[in-house]
């Protein structure tokens, strides 16, 4: 299991415990998922946590379920859910203001974010929608993708408000809000309920910071010790 795959499964322990935290992160989900518009939702992963995840947190959040749920014994690879239904769509998007049959493009309501709580469950849902993150032995890499032009300028205000500081890109088409600093990195791990992985990136960065102290330490001596060599040789 990759160390994105792992951070998914451990945000998806987090408890479905309070309705406006449930609201907030399927918000995250929708805007960063696959399809997300009053013809059809549909969402896409290859995360099993997520995938059983899913059904408990929209019947929690709109009280409805999913018009397509992929075979969970049998399937491999990708895992598809769909609604189709406009009654269950129109239904979700009234949850956050929207007009279904007049929604030109999708903005964040934010005032569906006032508490913390609910800012944290809206970015892990992001995340397990349309997050991935590098294996920290490799490098420090985080992103969460969305195809909504605006989704991408309003997380980034938002993430700027926790006093992360993130950076923003273009890619095919689709628009990335991203960390390449370790330390913002493991602040949004924290806050999204990945503490244990947030640990396992301070202890590689450790780790890493060490090991390059050592091999700068053992190139420094070789270096002086060839110069003594050097001079003796002169001599």
């Amino acid at each position: 299991m990759s160390f994105s795959s792992e951070v998914k499964a451990e945000m998806c322990r987090m408890p479905l415990n309070r309705p406006c935290c449930a609201l907030a992160e399927a918000y995250g989900i929708l805007l960063y998922c696959n399809t997300f518009s009053y013809r059809e939702i549909r969402i896409i992963t290859e995360s099993r946590p997520f995938a059983n995840r899913l059904q408990t947190l929209f019947k929690t959040a709109f009280e409805i379920e999913f018009d397509v749920v992929p075979n969970m014994v049998n399937a491999s690879g990708k895992l598809s859910f769909q609604i189709k239904d406009q009654e269950k769509i129109e239904k979700v998007f009234e949850c956050y203001g929207y007009d279904a049959k007049n929604c030109v493009a999708v903005h964040t309501n934010l005032a569906m974010l006032e508490e913390d709580c609910c800012k944290a469950a809206f970015l892990r849902g992001a995340f397990l929608a349309g997050g991935s993150v590098t294996d920290p032995e490799k490098s420090y890499h985080l992103e969460l993708v969305t195809p909504h032009y605006y989704v991408r300028g309003e997380t980034y205000a938002l993430m700027l408000e926790l006093g992360l500081s993130p950076k923003d890109a273009t890619r095919n088409g689709s628009y990335i809000v991203y960390f390449k600093q370790s330390n913002y990195i493991e602040d949004f791990l924290t806050f999204t309920g990945a503490s244990i992985k947030a640990m396992e990136l301070m202890s590689a960065k450790v780790e890493k910071e060490l090991r390059n102290s050592v091999n700068r330490r053992v190139n420094c001596d070789t270096a002086n010790l060839e110069k003594a060599v050097d001079a003796a040789q002169t001599q």
